[in-house]
């Protein structure tokens, strides 16, 4: 069992760990003070819009994934008074996740989705349970993103597994109530992303379509008991094996040539929203696989339905509408953005929409009774496309933005997106929507491609199919605010500059606040309608999850976990010139009360200097340039670009690792450090181990002596 340092007040006992059912760990169960009886008391009402916000259920608090809190004890008046409650050190592994409370309880996962329940009012850890997915998830455990966020209904807590299951356990005590296999064992296909929760069902997509052929779907459970309910598959399959439904018979009409054999893509693996009174289900997909579309569908098509809002019956799965943001996706520009949902008054009527700010740098409004486009303008950098056709509600693209061959095309936003996955939130009051924003471009062009080498299992996991340089000199590469946007409008607010090309994820409140964190550990709040600052904390973390806010023993409290996590952790060169460290920077959750009084640890200090490549080290080029290549299709997504951590993962220049063969093959082939999230990769030969540590150490012995001059 992974264990927390719990900085705060009062501290509690925590008692030993304990073995259920062979493979999970899991506290002894403590009174938790609260008196919470085996009834629970958050229900499908603390999931509606209008709810009084006490609790904090589901990712983004309710059906309309909202990321706002009418609670109002903390506001623009007394923001001034807000200080640190508690706080708890976590382990290893990836703490960028959204949290959940519910009566006076906060649950959040951590690392490979280990879940914590602590006492919302003092940090006191109440339970702790180890799905043990790095023992479990082998390959899909590339890359090690771990889980963004759980779910909390009917006094069950519910969380995605990154090996594919989809778990349930009691909020009193952790233990196991049922587990679900949402996936097929070695397809490809893993889960980061929140499982919602609506009428009674619980929803689940994956991830995959970057590192695998995958074709995505959604699978929707019973709560209670994990029986599957129904599957709604978001790209067809062979036409050959016949159809599951009548829209995948529609969709396959918009493909060409042997998609299937790629798997498509379009994976759902973030997005939903139900509209409670329409018994709907929204969920937003995700890119093709590969992303260029002349591979997995060279006649061209629109490709349904990938990169679309799809609408689906919650009672059966069955489609309703879609609305489709980038036909025949070729950039990795998917939907799979918030989708928010409010009643607007547009043109004096009230209108039901939804609204999303996908990466493609246009906020969408959409009826979401019928999915047709009321409004869409840009609210970043677009150089792909002038505008949205109103009529046809198709994007109108430039000439060459499909990078046609031999010629590149400088696209913005990038990959990277105008928003990615971190949370954006709306407020109600205010009537606007706050997103964080990022500016980022990329040149893009066609590689030579072998179509018989794409259709294998065994393909490089990391080749989409394009070839990309986002090494761009314009000033505004790698830049990001704080976008307050009218939606009724179509036009920006206010604006506020972040550091770096990433920001953290949204809280918006009742008390005219938005709270956010960046890069550099500044957590602050702003008036909601003005964006002035009011408040801000030292973190000593890079924020990139979004805050939440609760009711617990009579009074609001804000949470927020901090360290660097998953994709912003790749590429050091978007930071800005933030260093972030993976050893030193600490991984914490953090609440904040009003006069709050508790203090953090001083920072860590490490040394940062490279590690030499020791005597036996003779640079050999040629070798360095072949171990370029296998660490960039098997190391890169979470060491960083060209060996250099952005912080998700140990910083691979820093580390005597590399300095000992026997070390360096008991961690990457062996799996040593699974359990701390390093994959292992067996397939790699000693031969193959010996040109990436050569790599790694001709790396350092060139950063060493770039140093020292």
């Amino acid at each position: 069992m992974k264990l927390m340092k719990i900085n705060r007040i009062w501290t509690g006992p925590i008692t030993a760990g304990m073995i259920v059912g062979g493979c999970v760990s899991v506290t002894t169960p403590i009174d938790n003070g609260l008196n919470q009886s085996a009834e629970h008391s958050t229900d499908d009402a603390a999931l509606l819009d209008s709810s009084e916000g006490r609790d904090w259920p589901g990712y983004g608090r309710t059906y309309g994934e909202q990321h706002f809190s009418p609670l109002a004890d903390v506001s623009d008046r007394n923001i001034s008074r807000l200080g640190l409650a508690w706080s708890i050190d976590l382990g290893p592994g990836n703490p960028a996740t959204v949290p959940v409370a519910a009566d006076g309880v906060l649950y959040f996962s951590s690392g490979l989705s280990v879940i914590q329940a602590v006492n919302a009012s003092t940090g006191r850890q109440l339970w702790s349970y180890d799905p043990q997915v790095g023992e479990q998830a082998g390959t899909k455990l590339r890359p090690a993103w771990g889980s963004r966020g759980i779910a909390y209904w009917g006094g069950k807590v519910y969380l995605g597994t990154q090996d594919g299951r989809l778990i349930a356990l009691d909020g009193r005590n952790g233990r196991l109530i049922w587990s679900a296999m949402t996936v097929e064992r070695d397809d490809g296909r893993y889960i980061t992303g929140a499982p919602r929760i609506f009428d009674g069902k619980v929803i689940i997509g994956h991830g995959g379509a970057d590192s695998a052929n995958v074709r995505g779907y959604v699978t929707a459970y019973d709560a209670t008991t994990g029986r599957q309910l129904w599957r709604f598959f978001t790209v067809p399959g062979n036409p050959a094996d016949g159809f599951e439904d009548k829209a995948q018979e529609m969709a396959a009409k918009t493909w060409t040539g042997q998609w299937w054999k790629y798997g498509g893509g379009g994976t759902a693996w973030n997005a939903f929203a139900y509209d409670a009174e329409a018994r709907t289900i929204l969920i937003g997909t995700g890119n093709g696989a590969p992303w260029n579309q002349k591979i997995r569908s060279p006649g061209g098509g629109d490709n349904l339905f990938l990169c679309s809002i799809v609408a689906l019956d919650a009672d059966t799965g069955a489609y309703k509408w879609h609305y489709q943001i980038n036909p025949g996706e070729t950039w990795d520009y998917n939907a799979a953005m918030d989708i928010i949902l409010t009643d607007l008054v547009i043109d004096g009527r009230i209108r039901k929409v939804a609204m999303t700010a996908p990466k493609n740098g246009f906020f969408y409004v959409i009826d979401r009774a019928n999915g047709r486009l009321i409004s869409a303008e840009k609210f970043s950098r677009v150089t792909w496309a002038t505008g949205i056709n109103m009529d046809t509600g198709r994007p109108e693209e430039v000439p060459g933005a499909r990078f046609p061959d031999g010629k590149g095309f400088e696209l913005w936003p990038s990959y990277t997106g105008a928003h990615s996955w971190m949370p954006m939130a709306f407020n109600p009051r205010t009537g606007l929507a706050y997103i964080p924003e990022i500016t980022t471009g990329a040149v893009y062009r066609d590689p030579p491609v072998d179509l018989d080498r794409w259709k294998r299992a065994d393909r490089d996991a990391h080749d989409m199919g394009v070839s990309l340089n986002p090494r761009l000199s314009d000033p505004m590469q790698n830049t990001s605010s704080l976008l307050a946007w009218n939606p009724v409008t179509q036009k920006p607010a206010w604006q506020v500059k972040t550091i770096g090309g990433w920001n953290g994820g949204i809280l918006a409140t009742g008390g005219n606040l938005v709270f956010q964190g960046q890069l550099d550990g500044r957590f602050s709040a702003y008036a909601a309608n003005s964006g002035k600052e009011l408040w801000h904390f030292a973190a000593q973390a890079a924020i990139i999850a979004a805050p939440i806010s609760y009711r617990a023993g009579g009074r609001q409290y804000v949470t927020i976990l901090v360290g660097m996590g998953t994709s912003p952790g790749i590429d050091k060169a978007t930071h800005g010139g933030v260093e972030i460290d993976y050893r030193s920077q600490a991984k914490r959750v953090l609440t904040f009360v009003i006069d709050g009084r508790a203090r953090l640890p001083k920072p860590l200090t490490v040394d940062l200097s490279i590690e030499d490549p020791g005597t036996d080290y003779s640079a050999e080029p040629a070798l360095a340039a072949r171990g370029t290549a296998l660490f960039a299709s098997r190391c890169s997504s979470c060491h960083g670009f060209d060996a250099v951590s952005g912080g998700t993962a140990p910083d691979l220049l820093r580390s005597a690792v590399v300095q000992s063969q026997d070390t360096f093959e008991a961690i990457v082939r062996g799996g040593a450090l699974v359990a701390n999230g390093m994959p292992k990769f067996e397939e790699l030969s000693p031969d193959d181990l010996g040109i990436v540590r050569h790599y790694l150490r001709s790396r350092a012995a060139t950063a060493a002596n770039s140093n020292r001059h």
